[in-house]
């Protein structure tokens, strides 16, 4: 265990000691949150001490907390009482053994399993005016001084002390052939239409790659494609009291090639979604971070589609536009656009070892 993730209370009666932030979802199972608290009895006077975990969105500024709003709401809450122990003979994780001997005797080992339906770590980027904490989903464990366990509102700070982690998914080490779409549209004063087909090499791409997209095109009209823009789309479903979706484009290059009427056309383009070139759109979804640390756009919500998530749901879609226009005196009244919509997976691998 290379490094220990450590908060002490303000009174230093309790301290929480965590071997690591980062707890990976497997889709149909989740790693267990496991750690130990620090305990000193002695400035107890008669109370417990408790652990929760929470999963929660927080839309709003600390700091406005104290004027009576709420600005955070629970989606999954979990308490465990840690001291005295209710239960002595739990079996401790090899983290909890390390973890222990660096603690000593005082140390009380907790357990936390979440459960499948939770979103991930995500949070929405804010614009570069905006002051205090991003709004998202975050997670967080925190030990606590109080006579019942779902008193953990009412105690003073100086009783408590919490840790933020993340809940992370990574890519599938298995990848399936990408999405293949085609559309025909007709247009006014023609008789023929423009066909269009895209397909992607692949279903999940790793954040930074490049994502290439093939695309074919049999021009039956007296028209001419102009130009072929591809972009990515991240859609953000935020699901909590109802269901709000944003689309935002976070990747869009325009390429001016040409396809003359009754011709056909077949090439690939390539375009790198990052989030270094986003940095000023409000409300972009990107994986939560600890502390000040960099990160990329939220990578795509899997899920096993049983149970109805809450949180922020993340998804992605590669869009190729061609502009038609018919050119003489009509070309502007008769354009139109041509578009087909190809579902992506935007990931991290996971990591070797």
């Amino acid at each position: 265990m290379s490094k220990v993730f450590k908060k002490t209370s303000g009174n230093g009666n309790i301290s929480l000691y965590l071997g690591k932030r980062d707890f990976v979802d497997n889709v149909d199972s989740v790693e267990i949150v496991d750690g130990v608290v620090k305990v000193d009895p002695s400035g107890l006077n008669g109370r417990q001490v408790y652990v929760y975990l929470a999963c929660a969105f927080r839309y709003g500024s600390e700091d406005l907390d104290v004027i009576g709003l709420s600005f955070r709401r629970d989606i999954w809450i979990q308490r465990v009482q840690v001291y005295p122990p209710s239960d002595a003979n739990l079996s401790k994780s090899p983290m909890q053994e390390a973890l222990l001997t660096k603690v000593g005797e005082q140390g009380c080992p907790f357990f936390f399993q979440m459960p499948t339906n939770l979103p991930c770590s995500v949070a929405l980027q804010p614009g570069p005016n905006d002051a205090g904490k991003a709004c998202g989903v975050d997670f967080e464990i925190k030990a606590y001084i109080a006579n019942k366990p779902d008193s953990a509102d009412e105690i003073e700070k100086k009783d408590t002390c919490r840790l933020m982690i993340r809940k992370i998914q990574f890519a599938p080490s298995s990848n399936k052939a990408g999405a293949k779409a085609d559309i025909s549209k007709q247009f006014m004063m023609t008789d023929k239409p423009v066909h269009l087909e895209g397909s992607l090499e692949k279903e999940i791409y790793y954040h930074g790659d490049p994502i290439t997209v093939k695309v074919n095109i049999n021009n039956e009209t007296t028209k001419t494609v102009k130009k072929i823009k591809v972009s990515v789309e991240q859609v953000t479903n935020v699901a909590l009291y109802s269901s709000d979706t944003y689309t935002k484009d976070v990747c869009s290059e325009e390429f001016a090639e040409t396809v003359n009427a009754n011709t056909t056309f077949e090439k690939s383009f390539q375009i790198i979604p990052l989030l270094s070139n986003n940095k000023e759109k409000r409300g972009l979804a990107v994986d939560g971070r600890l502390k000040d640390e960099d990160t990329h756009l939220a990578s795509t919500t899997l899920s096993q589609g049983e149970k109805e998530m809450q949180g922020i749901l993340v998804s992605y879609k590669l869009k190729v536009t061609l502009s038609v226009s018919s050119g003489g005196l009509l070309g502007g009244l008769t354009g139109s656009d041509v578009t087909l919509e190809l579902p992506l997976i935007l990931m991290s691998p996971k990591p070797a070892g």
